[in-house]
């Protein structure tokens, strides 16, 4: 296994907290939010209102420039989140979760959750050598942030659907 199950879920969390940004951006309303950390199985205190909101979309272009930061810039952005988020490491299960690491108190703001646990699994990705796994998708008309998770690290597109949408343009140009 290349990481964790919870470094897994989290740079999956990460990319897609980032790409809720892009085009139409998809986490405008407190609605929006809940349907995100339903989603990607967001645990902890909740608070439900606008600056839980407003923090959580202030995360997002802090996490973006991590993704494909240089290794000494990622690795201070990555210290800086664990610093703000006093973050303790401590093993816990729940949710249907076996056990896994969190670093932060199950009732911290949902903002200084989601950066810590971003923080944790880019510890992962750094500690593993693994930042060539984090990319930004290969479609020219898209900037969407890539987790490559794969064995063969052959993922070059985002969840959005581009590598289908590619291949169907250089189908349909090849049948023309």
């Amino acid at each position: 296994m290349l990481f964790t199950h919870d470094a897994q879920a989290s740079l999956r969390t990460v990319a897609a907290l980032v790409n809720s940004r892009l085009d139409e951006d998809s986490l405008t309303t407190l609605a929006d939010l809940d349907a995100f950390c339903a989603q990607w199985e967001v645990s902890g205190r909740r608070d439900r209102d606008g600056a839980e909101l407003a923090a959580v979309r202030d995360l997002r272009p802090r996490l973006a420039g991590l993704w494909l930061a240089e290794e000494e810039v990622l690795v201070e952005g990555v210290n800086a989140l664990l610093r703000e988020g006093d973050a303790l490491p401590q093993l816990v299960r729940h949710d249907g979760w076996d056990w896994h690491l969190h670093a932060h108190r199950s009732d911290a703001p949902l903002a200084m959750r989601l950066a810590v646990e971003a923080a944790m699994a880019l510890v992962d990705v750094v500690r593993g050598g693994e930042r060539d796994r984090l990319s930004v998708c290969a479609a020219e008309d898209c900037e969407a942030l890539v987790v490559d998770l794969s064995r063969n690290r052959s993922r070059k597109f985002c969840e959005a659907g581009c590598g289908n949408r590619l291949a169907a343009q250089a189908y349909r140009a090849r049948r023309a």
